[in-house]
């Protein structure tokens, strides 16, 4: 009998989650008795960090032993606990390419528990800034660029967080380009605000219950994002109901007093600098500010540390930093995230075996890759390279290590040329500019915006040389976002795409370039042919315009393809879509396909679900993604997909309205293996008498 399974539910994504556990009138009491007890001075203490340098790597904010309010002990970020060594996980952008939302709760878990260990009580993550183009430098700390697909994983991450601390998502709002975050204005309608960046800020906020929320450095049409009140309090509270703290992006997230606490923003950090004594008092005797102001900030910022009873914390043992599960969950990631993209011939798997000699090519695969070195690098204290995961597993083969600057002559040699290239924290990442002048030569952030997609011309060479000499050639290729691959993607045999994939990167790509396991990674991003298919880059701007279109709805929009699109990846398997049914439910749809694997192996698949509206008589991007579900089958099994989607995912907002609509027209569903391919439709007509199948 066909069993049928049920796509992931948001109520699945929440188990844990401490922030869903409030009772808010009984918090919002003691608060009020909290204030009445303080005076001005320690009201202003809990609306600001202490000092520009972090105490043991955490970062406090407020705190009054006398009255029993802990501080505020916060730390990066998105790959892991950035306090010491911790386990290392793949960059967010590799465990979105998993699509799993399962698989990153439990990511999102293990890492609070080892902030909890550190003890930290808030983690600055998940950042969940829209890739709206690839080339932004901190690509790799973000999840996709569709909202939906964002949506999902980052509703996991901070539930998985929050069995344990606070999250705080980051950065609110519009900030997707590096060199130039500390003064652009990111220029955007209300329509595509809504549609497009901010929906999974809001689902953090309604479903998961996130504690906090990070201010941007950013303008949004002008104003900085610190004040920027329409952002903090009229869609973030008034509209969102959101009864966390908002703290400022360091240092230069603050950019006024008066302005940036009216228009919502709580505690300023790292230190008091535009919330000094001195700034406050100067606003509080010409009234541009005043107690209330103070008060409802004050307010704010006790808010969680009440609800979370942050002052009778169990301490987390230790031990689990690092911990043998952690280990092996970091291990479970890299492998679902790997991305299989060109596979000519059945190259892989390989066959570990006494007749195949291998030459692993490139000083890369003897490097410790994990991304940038910025906010959210995190130090692990054994890392596996790729070249010493492959070692490790086949220990039939003969394998010879090829530096990128040896003689290629004898790789005629050889049954195949494994090559590992890709980018490195000087290429993307973080840009930290009083870092910049040591991080030429040295180990610190460098970072930055990409100006283009390709890889860095001594790697081009690396692959010429490589191609020239070879027989078969298979490219590990790493790095956080999309590379431009077509200049020499005809001369190779495969291609992997591996991230920067933690710290058991090496032991992952091993276990699958040999068969213990099957590729299953699906590209959050789109892979363009060239910087030509993608909306106008410049990581000089000071003005940026935002609109619906950007990633696959950019190309859909112009006719465009896509070297690879977004959700795209192979494996060693097959897979097949059938008998797609659909049926109303309470206030939306019922999906049912069969999913069968028809191939030799087991594997896992992620189906899609895109929504195109025909008959519109407003705008709308030919589609748009509205759910997901990652499937394992066993040779020959076939499963009955289940997939709920709402009538409010099938919405547009209505700028002159301010709030959703659903249209009388057409919707159809179409569902495949990536946003390229979509073989199965279903079609339904909304009308003034309702809902009719329109097939």
């Amino acid at each position: 009998m066909t069993k049928t399974v049920q796509a992931f539910e948001g109520s699945a994504l929440l188990t844990g989650n401490k922030g869903l556990a409030v009772d808010h009138p009984q918090v919002a009491a003691k608060v009020r008795e909290l204030l009445g007890q303080m005076n001005q001075a320690q009201k202003i203490h809990e609306i600001r960090g202490h000092q520009i340098e972090s105490f043991e790597g955490l970062f406090h904010a407020g705190g009054d032993p006398a009255l029993g309010i802990p501080a505020y002990r916060m730390v990066d970020g998105p790959r892991g606990a950035r306090v010491g060594k911790a386990t290392a996980f793949p960059v967010a952008i590799a465990r979105a390419a998993t699509f799993d939302p399962e698989l990153e709760w439990r990511v999102g878990k293990a890492i609070g528990a080892e902030v909890a260990a550190k003890g930290g009580n808030v983690l600055l993550a998940p950042t969940i800034n829209l890739l709206r183009h690839p080339g932004w430098g901190r690509a790799q700390e973000t999840y996709s660029e569709d909202t939906c697909h964002m949506g999902a994983m980052a509703v996991a991450f901070v539930s998985g967080v929050q069995n344990h601390v606070l999250s705080s998502p980051k950065h609110f709002a519009l900030n997707n380009l590096e060199n130039t975050r500390f003064t652009l204005s990111a220029n955007i309608d209300e329509r595509s605000l809504h549609e497009v960046y901010l929906p999974h800020f809001k689902r953090c906020v309604t479903e998961a219950a996130a504690a906090s929320v990070m201010s941007a450095y950013n303008k949004v049409n002008g104003v900085y994002c610190g004040e920027h009140r329409q952002l903090l309090t009229e869609i973030l509270r008034d509209d969102w109901g959101f009864r966390g703290f908002v703290e400022s992006d360091w240092i230069l997230g603050t950019r006024s007093t008066a302005d940036a606490l009216k228009s919502g923003l709580d505690i300023e950090m790292p230190a008091p600098y535009r919330f000094s004594d001195e700034n406050l008092s100067a606003a509080l005797a010409d009234g541009s500010l005043t107690e209330a102001d103070i008060d409802r900030a004050a307010g704010n910022a006790l808010y969680q540390k009440v609800a979370w009873q942050l002052d009778q914390v169990t301490p987390v043992d230790a031990a689990v930093v690092e911990c043998a599960e952690h280990i092996a969950l970091a291990r479970e990631a890299a492998e679902k995230s790997l991305v299989l993209l060109k596979n000519d011939d059945a190259l892989l798997p390989l066959q570990d075996s006494a007749e195949l000699k291998l030459a692993i090519v490139g000083d890369l695969a003897a490097v410790a890759n994990l991304g940038d070195r910025g906010s959210s690098m995190v130090e692990s204290s054994e890392v596996t390279t790729p070249l010493a995961g492959i070692q490790a597993l086949a220990t039939q083969s003969h394998i010879e290590f090829f530096p990128s600057d040896a003689n290629f002559d004898a790789l005629a040699d050889f049954d195949l040329c494994m090559v590992v290239t890709g980018l490195t924290f000087r290429e993307e990442g973080e840009f930290i500019p009083t870092a910049q002048l040591e991080s030429e030569q040295g180990a610190l952030a460098r970072g930055g915006d990409r100006t283009n997609l390709q890889l860095p011309e001594q790697e081009q060479q690396l692959l010429r040389r490589v191609t020239a000499a070879a027989k078969k050639t298979l490219v590990l290729l790493e790095g956080g976002s999309a590379v431009q691959v077509n200049d020499w993607l005809d001369d190779v045999d495969a291609l992997l795409m591996v991230w920067y994939p933690g710290r058991e990167g090496g032991h992952a790509i091993a276990r699958v370039l040999f068969g213990e396991v099957n590729p299953s990674g699906r590209l959050p991003v789109t892979v363009p042919k060239s910087m030509r298919q993608l909306p106008d880059w410049d990581v000089t701007a000071e003005d940026v315009p935002h609109d619906l279109l950007h990633g696959y709805r950019y190309l859909d929009h112009h006719g465009e393809s896509p070297q690879f699109p977004f959700g795209f990846g192979l494996s060693y398997t097959n897979f097949e879509l059938s008998s797609l049914h659909s049926q109303r439910t309470a206030g939306g749809f019922e999906l049912q396909v069969e999913v069968t694997n028809t191939g030799e192996i087991q594997g896992a698949t992620v189906v899609q679900v895109y929504m195109s509206c025909e008959e519109s008589a407003v705008f709308r991007v030919p589609k748009e993604l509205k759910h997901f579900a990652r499937v394992s089958l066993e040779v020959g099994e076939t499963v009955i997909l289940m997939l709920n989607i709402s009538d409010k995912e099938l919405a547009y907002y209505d700028a002159e309205q301010h709030g959703w609509q659903l249209e009388q027209c057409i919707y159809n569903f179409r569902l495949g293996f990536s946003a390229g391919e979509q073989p199965l439709s279903n079609r339904w007509r909304y009308s003034a008498a309702g809902w009719s199948t329109a097939n």
